[in-house]
């Protein structure tokens, strides 16, 4: 997969997996990751999905509707990646957090629902539930802020609340943060994040 890695100048801090949103790049949540952490390692990865020439994570069949199939390829192809990528630049596998926007949140999501012990922890900007019906591994120990919007066309309030409901009944600690800014990441959003990361990994 496209990426790029940049070293972190503190080898204890989470290796922070960024996950852009549909026709981003590996380019796209650098900034992001340098508010949240300055610290930390970054691992940016490309979607290997084009929708009329927009990379993204997996395919979908309609606005909100996912390609299940290709979603959970995708995903396995995502959780290989990473170990292959803790081998080449000699990172922490087990200390990865992922900050995903949008379809970059949903394969985030994805992980946490079908990888076993993928993720230390996610921050989802702006996610849906990612798959319907499967039991989720034990995520205790998994901690996960949500920034979602009281007004998302894209991704309904309530998409956001069951999430929130399906991480908590596997065992994960997770933290909700509202905006009223539909579908935008704001900065107040990327703030309480910041917030929440410092609580969990400083």
């Amino acid at each position: 997969m496209r990426h790029i890695f940049k070293e972190g100048t503190n080898p204890d801090k989470p290796v922070l997996l960024l996950l852009h949103g549909t026709g981003g790049d590996e380019n796209s949540l650098l900034p992001l990751a340098e508010m949240i952490d300055p610290e930390s390692a970054v691992l940016s990865v490309r979607g290997n999905v084009l929708e009329n020439g927009m990379p993204r994570f997996f395919r979908r069949l309609a606005e909100g509707v996912f390609d299940e199939e290709d979603l959970i390829y995708r995903t396995q192809e995502l959780h290989h990646f990473l170990d292959d990528a803790a081998n080449e630049y000699q990172f922490d596998r087990n200390n990865i957090v992922a900050i995903g926007y949008s379809n970059g949140a949903n394969i985030a999501a994805s992980l946490l629902f079908l990888m076993n012990d993928s993720l230390k922890g996610a921050i989802l900007h702006h996610p849906m539930v990612p798959i319907r019906g499967i039991l989720l591994p034990n995520l205790t120990g998994t901690d996960v802020f949500i920034g979602a919007g009281t007004n998302d066309p894209i991704c309904p309030q309530q998409e956001s609340v069951e999430l929130q409901e399906l991480l908590e009944g596997a065992g994960a600690s997770v933290a909700i943060h509202w905006e009223s800014y539909g579908h935008q990441l704001t900065i107040t959003e990327v703030e309480k994040a910041k917030e929440w990361y410092e609580k969990h990994y400083s």
